[in-house]
C-alpha cells in the first residue's frame, strides 16, 4: 500500500515541475528572442527499452524477478531539461536598430557585469555615449572584441545606419550622405547549443565563450526586425490542461491509497481487541 502512496506523490511532483515549466513559457510567450523549454519524463517503458539488453542479472532467475519488480515500481520522473532553439517568426519593426538573426545556433555576443554572455534578444538602442546597448543597458561587442575589446559605437552625429545581412554596419559621414564602413557585430556560434545555460535576461552563458570567433559571413542579420518567441500558446496550454489532470489523478489515488491504508490499521487494531 504504502508503495502506492509513494508513487503516486512522485509522480504528482513531477507534473508539479512540468507546471512550472510550461508557465514559464507561457510568461515568456511574448519575450524578443525567448527559447522554449521543456522536460523530459522518463517512465517504466522508456527505462525497459534502453535496459533490457543490460540486465544485471541472468533472466529467469529472482533476482533478475525482483529487479524487473523494482524497475516496474518506479514512478514517470524527470530524467532531463532541454531547450528548443528552434528560429522564432520575423516581426518588422519601426527602430533602425532592431536585429533578428534568420538562423538557428546564431547569438549577439554582450557585455554583463558577470562576464560576456549570448543573447538572441535583438532590440537595442543608444546610450549617451553612442554605444550600441541591449534594453538592461549591457554593451553590444563588435566582432574584433577579443582582440581589442571594442563594443560597437557610434558618432551622434550619424543620423544614418545601416547593417548588411553579415553585421557589417555603415553609417553616413557628418552633414553628408556618403556612407562609410563602421564596426561589425560579433555573431556567435557555439559548437553546442546544448551546452548553453540560461541565466535571466534572455542571457545564455556560454562555457566556451573566449574560444569564440565571430562568424565572418552568417548571411543572418536582418535590420528592423525582431525575432519573436518560439513559443507555441496553444501547444502550452495543451500540455497546461494535460499536467492539471495528471494532478488530479495522481491526487485521487493517493486519496485512495492513504484511505485504504486508515481502513487496514483500523481493522488491524480492531482485530487485536
Amino acid at each position: 500500500m504504502q508503495t502506492g502512496y509513494y508513487s503516486s506523490a512522485a509522480g504528482m511532483v513531477t507534473q508539479f515541475n512540468r507546471l512550472d515549466t510550461i508557465a514559464n513559457n507561457l510568461a515568456n510567450v511574448n519575450t524578443t528572442g525567448f527559447k522554449e523549454n521543456d522536460l523530459i519524463v522518463g517512465d517504466f517503458m522508456r527505462l525497459y527499452k534502453d535496459a533490457r539488453d543490460e540486465l544485471p542479472h541472468e533472466n529467469q532467475t529472482k533476482d533478475a524477478a525482483k529487479f524487473i519488480n523494482r524497475t516496474m515500481a518506479r514512478v514517470p520522473q524527470i530524467v532531463d531539461g532541454y531547450t528548443d532553439y528552434s528560429v522564432g517568426s520575423m516581426q518588422k519593426s519601426s527602430n533602425t536598430l532592431d536585429f533578428a538573426l534568420s538562423k538557428e545556433g546564431l547569438f549577439f555576443a554582450v557585455k554583463t557585469p558577470q562576464g560576456i554572455r549570448l543573447t538572441r534578444d535583438g532590440s537595442f538602442t543608444t546610450n549617451d555615449e553612442g554605444k550600441l546597448v541591449t534594453k538592461q543597458g549591457y554593451e553590444v561587442l563588435s566582432d574584433d572584441y577579443f582582440k581589442t575589446q571594442n563594443t560597437v559605437e557610434f558618432d551622434i552625429q550619424n543620423s544614418v545606419i545601416k547593417v548588411d545581412k553579415n553585421g557589417q554596419f555603415y553609417t553616413n559621414l557628418p552633414n553628408t550622405s556618403k556612407m562609410t564602413m563602421g564596426s561589425k557585430l560579433f555573431i556567435a556560434q557555439p559548437s553546442n547549443t546544448a551546452h548553453l545555460k540560461k541565466e535571466g535576461d534572455n542571457l545564455f552563458v556560454c562555457d566556451e565563450i573566449n574560444k569564440l570567433q565571430s562568424v565572418e559571413e552568417s548571411d543572418a542579420v536582418l535590420q528592423g526586425f525582431t525575432e519573436k518567441s518560439n513559443v507555441n500558446a496553444v501547444k502550452m496550454m495543451t500540455q497546461l490542461i494535460e499536467t492539471n489532470r495528471l494532478v488530479g489523478m495522481y491526487q485521487k489515488v493517493m486519496d485512495a491509497q492513504m484511505n485504504d491504508m486508515n481502513r487496514d490499521a483500523i481493522e488491524k487494531i480492531a482485530s487485536k481487541n
